[in-house]
């Protein structure tokens, strides 16, 4: 039966007290506020002030496959997992309340909307029956047995009823009182411990024990499917099953999860080590955008075989037709033969070639033969790579009325002209992210034995820099902390001798299993060393794809040939460097240039290197 609703006393604000963020809020708050209700906003403030920094908490995210739209998670260890509906009901425009329902006067009249205690029933029962499914989660037997691990409950925020009002208006017969927050036990000047105990108040049931961090990354993997990785890292881009969990899985880390799904509106600098996740959140941000963007979104790199293996990702997500994604070269030459602008005179293999094309870009987009503002979005990887006319060019690209533009960065990858950049700024290019930019240290690609390997070439480079937040900093990675086996280092006395030396290596990996596909051989000129390999492994009967005829699908199963330079942005378990040393003095190049490259080119195994020289 419908209970009319009695007229509520008005309730006066508490005295302002400052708190500490604490608990992790996913989006971050900054990156929502022009989205949420007023309610909704102060609740999120204190989740992030009230409770410590072992608390999750995610606003607004489609959950699981029947992708429902909880206002709030809240995830502890220890606790438990709580499903919350905000509301911002007014006593005055809340006329009626059922169980199944509540009527509410609006501009429009009166409007009649669910329960939101039921709606958080609901939404609570549809996470509950995804994460059942998973052994791992569950009781295996007892009167448990197929039950969660941890407890799990609902409930509702009211943030404009007081408890006093809504005791007065009797809403406790069509909400249980334990379920709900109400307006002054969420005040800014609240004790923590008794806002806490609202929440645990919720519960019927507590104690099962602390969840580990492989079950709280479970727990996020079946909620959020979005932010899986697969563990085979060559497929890094290729579609994720949504059956059965395997026993080993990944998912984005927090860090990346939150910097990934809070990106907003203007320009974004991320500042991250080798194997940190960069592209990973270029990808997830690229998705992102192509579903919501009226205008294509650009993604632009240096690397041709990167930028393939973009396009082989946004084409498993079904967004290809949105997202365009180019080396730069390769775009400024579609945009000089779409406007017709005609490409410069000369052959392509000449040296100034390349750079004349980039200069009619430039010259078109300053005759307005080739417009400006073509894009919703602009999202660079490698930015190390690029040279400040290139992104000045890039950023006219962005349209003013979205203005979003993500740049992807890293100095210790830089080997490309690496002299030019010592006095480099963002905002001399027309980056304005004074304010948003992030650093992101953590390696997760390489074991730690291989980080270390690879940093011992380059020690220098790896050296810690400041550079405030319009320059550019130098990142000393960190290890995940994951281990593996010590990268093999062997000389020998001609490169024949150490082609035909990895093809064994190479061969016996493949008989333990890993497939052609997941290995990798890096170097640094065809010319003797990448010619050799290619005719050493031809001869031993291994399938080779060179350079441009790589593509990133399970169909092409072969190892990869490629130089250091097209190896940037991509990963192999296996990774076989051969001609260490015997090139450098043969050769010549600057010792800085060399280090650089070799770091890049050993940071792309995830399991196993392989490193054969003089």
């Amino acid at each position: 039966m419908t209970r009319p609703m009695r007229t509520l006393p008005r309730y006066g604000s508490s005295n302002p007290q400052a708190f500490r963020p604490m608990a992790t809020l996913i989006p971050s708050l900054s990156s929502r506020l022009s989205r949420m209700t007023s309610g909704e906003k102060r609740f999120a403030q204190r989740l992030e002030a009230k409770l410590e920094e072992d608390y999750l908490c995610w606003y607004d995210l489609p959950v699981g496959p029947a992708n429902v739209h909880p206002d709030f998670i809240v995830l502890h260890p220890k606790r438990g997992l709580i499903i919350l509906e905000v509301k911002d009901w007014k006593p005055d425009t809340l006329r009626a309340m059922t169980r199944a329902d509540a009527t509410l006067l609006t501009d429009a009249g009166m409007k009649r909307v669910p329960n939101p205690l039921e709606q958080a029933r609901q939404y609570a029962h549809a996470v509950v029956d995804v994460l059942e499914k998973d052994p791992q989660l569950t009781f295996s037997s007892g009167r448990m047995k197929g039950r969660l691990l941890f407890p799990w409950t609902y409930g509702v925020v009211l943030a404009n009823i007081s408890r006093r009002q809504f005791e007065a208006a009797e809403l406790a017969e069509v909400l249980e009182p334990h379920r709900v927050i109400c307006q002054d036990e969420m005040t800014e000047s609240a004790e923590a411990e008794a806002f806490q105990q609202r929440l645990w108040d919720m519960f019927h049931l507590g104690g099962f024990g602390h969840l580990s961090l492989p079950q709280l990354d479970r727990i996020r993997w079946h909620l959020f499917p979005e932010i899986r990785l697969p563990a085979r890292q060559i497929g890094l881009f290729d579609e994720v099953e949504d059956a059965e969990a395997p026993d080993l899985l990944r998912v984005l880390d927090l860090q990346q999860e939150q910097l990934a799904r809070s990106l907003g509106e203007g320009h974004r600098v991320i500042h991250g080590v080798a194997g940190s996740g960069k592209t990973l959140i270029l990808g997830y941000r690229a998705e992102h955008l192509a579903r919501t963007c009226a205008k294509p979104i650009l993604v632009l790199c240096y690397n041709k075989a990167l930028a393939r293996r973009l396009e082989h990702w946004m084409h498993a997500k079904g967004v290809s037709d949105k997202v365009h994604i180019a080396s730069f070269h390769a775009w400024c030459h579609r945009q000089l033969t779409v406007y017709h602008v005609g490409l410069p005179h000369g052959d392509p293999g000449d040296p100034g070639y390349w750079g004349a094309m980039v200069q009619r870009v430039i010259e078109g987009v300053d005759r307005h033969l080739i417009p400006a503002g073509q894009y919703d979005a602009v999202l660079i990887d490698e930015g190390h790579d690029f040279r400040p006319e290139w992104l000045k060019l890039v950023v006219r690209m962005v349209d003013p009325l979205t203005d979003s533009l993500l740049l992807l960065y890293d100095d210790a990858q830089s080997i490309y002209d690496t002299g030019r950049r010592r006095d480099f700024s963002f905002r001399g290019v027309g980056i304005r992210a004074q304010g948003r930019t992030t650093i992101l240290k953590v390696n997760y690609r390489n074991t730690r034995e291989i980080l270390d390997f690879a940093a011992g070439f380059a020690r220098e480079l790896l050296r810690a820099t400041d550079a405030g937040d319009d320059g550019v900093p130098r990142l000393a990675p960190v290890s995940a902390g994951r281990h593996g086996d010590a990268p093999s280092l062997v000389k020998l006395p001609s490169l024949r001798d150490e082609a035909a030396w990895l093809a064994d290596q190479l061969k016996a990996a493949h008989r333990a299993g890993t497939p052609w596909r997941d290995m990798a051989v890096l170097y640094r000129h065809y010319e003797p060393v990448g010619k050799t390999v290619n005719s050493v492994f031809r001869l031993a009967g291994i399938p080779l794809t060179w350079k441009d005829a790589i593509r990133f699908s399970d169909r092409q199963d072969t190892v990869k040939l490629l130089p250091f330079h097209s190896s940037k942005g991509l990963e192999f378990p296996v990774v076989a460097i051969p001609g260490v040393g015997r090139e450098a003095s043969e050769k010549g190049g600057a010792d800085e240039e060399e280090a650089r490259l070799l770091y890049v080119a050993m940071t792309r195994a995830t399991e196993k290197l392989l490193v054969t020289g003089a």
